[in-house]
């Protein structure tokens, strides 16, 4: 079917009072090059992904069409190839939103593989049997983490915990960093040298954590805990009531 087909009728309340034909392909791309994709309404988001499979036209009327018809941009991308078929679409521009969709769902699971959801005790331990093998014993890490536990960041801690200004200064300089990658929790980890025991070595860490609670308090920002570790063996601050 032809890009020329009559585009459907909306039933009930519709996002879009009228489908008449506005703007203009060079138009519409000129403004994605100066100011990016992200100005896009849906339907003009759409509108340009149909100009793949109908290369003469407006595709206006038939973007906010399909929205109308099937509630939401994503719903459009989605829906069965007959109801697309029916909707008035061609065989083309059904590619394109397929092909659209495809590359969707794969940058999704890219990003799941390099931001890891570290949200309970399974996902956590292995992340610290892989991701730091072969760190530097006795450094101080920090995995800065998102609102639903996935990594933004895994960074050593630059300096040594100490006490009064040393601590405050090293728990403002986690906090300033936490800000810049838009962090919302955070996870210490003491990477013990060789003949220390996590259970001793971590309360070195204890007034660090206790000025980020304090601190962090203050911009939204929670520290989980805080870890010591040696090998296969670990220690908790929280675990061990001390935080």
């Amino acid at each position: 079917m032809h890009g020329s087909a009559s585009t459907p009728q909306p039933t009930g309340i519709a996002p879009f009072a009228s489908t008449g034909p506005h703007g203009h392909r060079k138009r519409m791309r000129e403004r994605v090059i100066a100011r990016g994709a992200s100005v896009l309404a849906d339907y003009e988001l759409l509108e340009m992904l149909l100009f793949f499979g109908l290369p003469r036209g407006d595709t206006k009327p038939l973007a906010k069409a399909l929205i109308n018809q099937f509630g939401s941009f994503a719903e459009v991308l989605s829906a069965p190839v007959a109801a697309l078929t029916a909707a008035g679409m061609n065989s083309d521009s059904i590619a394109a939103l397929r092909l659209s969709l495809l590359a969707a769902q794969r940058l999704g699971g890219a990003e799941a593989r390099e931001r890891p959801h570290l949200g309970n005790w399974e996902a956590l331990l292995g992340y610290f049997d892989t991701a730091l093998e072969g760190a530097v014993p006795g450094q101080l890490r920090v995995l800065f983490l998102d609102n639903k536990n996935r990594l933004l960041a895994d960074e050593a801690v630059i300096g040594t915990t100490g006490q009064g200004r040393e601590t405050q200064q090293e728990a403002a300089n986690i906090l300033r960093r936490a800000l810049e990658v838009h962090s919302t929790a955070l996870i210490l980890i003491r990477l013990c040298g060789s003949g220390s025991e996590p259970g001793k070595i971590i309360g070195l860490d204890e007034p660090l954590a206790r000025e980020l609670v304090r601190a962090g308090g203050f911009l939204a920002i929670t520290l989980h805990d805080v870890f010591a570790l040696h090998g296969g063996s670990w220690a908790s601050l929280k675990q061990t009531g001390r935080l």
